[in-house]
């Protein structure tokens, strides 16, 4: 029997990853306990227990009385029996802790094991982990047993065990997939430089080559952009924009803009601030739709940008000097009395403006109604310009998307001399050998600026 237990002690090490010295404690806790009730020993009485580790025999100790462990009531042996089975899950809990809480950051899979209250419950082997819905993709949808690849958010401790919190809406989850999908990356050829997400829609990634010899966009595209086009699919469908980082900030900044062609860039160093010229036809897909391209490609390069026609720049902006009779003095009165734009002044009523500037009414009149007429013709051009991209009128046509011959908003790109591969949603199954979704359908092997030796590219 003594070698029966050392047998079980080595099984459930080897199974379950608890250490035998934590075992062997456990075991001789609880025979210490169950010697005590058997013997009718007080509370306050001595009483040890010691496993022999190479004969597995167990020497209990009462008050200095030897006690045979096989005499023990059954009552006692139950008692051990519970506190053994209670120490082996605290010990396996603590195994799951401390393999999970090394995990932080990376990229685990599990299946669908159930749902609670909106959560997915993520079985992954011996350990449960939760998916909230708050931390899942917008319009995903699971069903039990699917496959899911989750970010490891959070681990930490609770009555239960460790709780595992996962994510699919972290930024880190697509910077795993990355890592997972492209061995230049993982290997630290290639460096993700910046990344701004909002999930389930559109990805803006910045990647950067430490060999000359490798190009960075083509290794993540991948040969014929089967490596974007995975990670897409793993994402259901959002789009995914990549983009070569560069140290000059004005050449980044457009960049980030794509596919918008950037016309001049005017920055501000020390506010991080930065006025974005172009054309007429470029000012929609610059901002983007809801703003969402400008909005990237700020969260990317982590400067505030503005984004103007060559004619809103020569406009200038209007101020309370542009309306007339209001001269310094004027001007000086109304700042004092907090009213330091055109805006607030036009949203003032006649009385308010006499009492301020010390004229007639008639004269405040006319000073506010130049006002709305100045504020209003200083916003047309720029309302007239993103009306129809904000309330969602069909963007330019774009280029082939990822699995399908849907169209959608076209992808982002690089100056002209680098576009930028961009992959958006799939819009059916893909055919055989499919084109890559990347500016004017070029595949890796075909840009110009695409390395030879990005490494294997299937």
């Amino acid at each position: 029997m003594n070698g029966e237990l050392l047998q079980i002690l080595s099984a459930i090490e080897r199974d379950k990853g608890i250490d035998r010295e934590i075992l062997i404690q456990a075991i001789e806790a609880a025979v210490a306990t169950a010697a005590k009730k058997s013997e009718g020993a007080s509370e306050e009485a001595e009483c040890t227990a010691t496993l022999d580790r190479k004969t597995g025999r167990i020497l209990a100790v009462v008050e200095g009385r030897e006690v045979d462990s096989a005499r023990l009531t059954r009552i006692a042996a139950q008692t051990a029996k519970q506190v053994i089975l209670q120490k082996i899950r605290e010990a396996e809990r603590d195994v799951i802790f401390t393999e999970f809480q090394g995990r932080v950051g990376d990229i685990v899979t599990g299946s669908v094991h159930r749902f609670e209250r909106g959560d997915i419950i993520v079985e992954m082997g011996r350990a449960e982990a939760v998916l909230p819905k708050a931390e899942r993709i917008p319009h995903e949808e699971y069903h039990q047993s699917d496959m899911v690849q989750a970010y490891v958010l959070e681990v930490r401790k609770s009555a239960k065990g460790p709780a595992i919190v996962l994510s699919r809406t972290h930024e880190g989850f697509i910077r795993g997939l990355f890592s997972l999908e492209v061995p230049e990356i993982a290997e630290g050829i290639v460096e993700i430089k910046g990344l701004a997400r909002e999930a389930g829609d559109r990805t803006k990634i910045a990647v950067a080559s430490t060999d000359e010899k490798v190009d960075c966009v083509g290794a993540c595209v991948g040969m014929r952009g089967t490596r974007v086009k995975n990670i897409v699919r793993e994402l259901h469908g959002e789009k995914v924009d990549i983009i070569r980082w560069h140290e000059s900030i004005p050449e980044y900044i457009a960049a980030a803009l794509s596919p918008a062609k950037v016309a001049e860039i005017q920055p501000d160093g020390a506010a991080k601030q930065a006025v974005v010229i172009v054309d007429d036809d470029q000012l929609s897909l610059a901002i983007g739709k809801k703003g969402q391209n400008v909005r990237l490609a700020s969260k990317l390069t982590g400067w505030q940008l503005e984004i103007k026609t060559r004619a809103q720049l020569a406009a200038g902006p209007a101020t309370l000097r542009a309306l007339p009779g209001v001269g310094p003095a004027m001007e000086k009165r109304l700042q004092d009395a907090g009213v330091t734009t055109l805006k607030q002044l036009a949203g003032m009523a006649a009385e308010q403006l006499t009492a301020i500037e010390g004229g007639g009414e008639k004269t405040a009149r006319k000073l506010l109604e130049a006002a709305a007429k100045v504020l209003t013709a200083s916003l047309d051009s720029a309302r007239d310009a993103t009306l129809s991209e904000v309330e969602g009128a069909a963007p330019p046509p774009a280029p082939p998307t990822a699995e399908g011959e849907g169209q959608a908003e076209p992808s982002a790109s690089e100056p002209p001399a680098s576009p930028a591969p961009s992959v958006e949603p799939s819009g059916g199954d893909a055919s055989p050998e499919p084109e890559p979704p990347v500016e004017r359908a070029e595949s890796p092997e075909e840009r110009p600026d695409a390395g030879g030796e990005t490494g294997e590219q299937g």
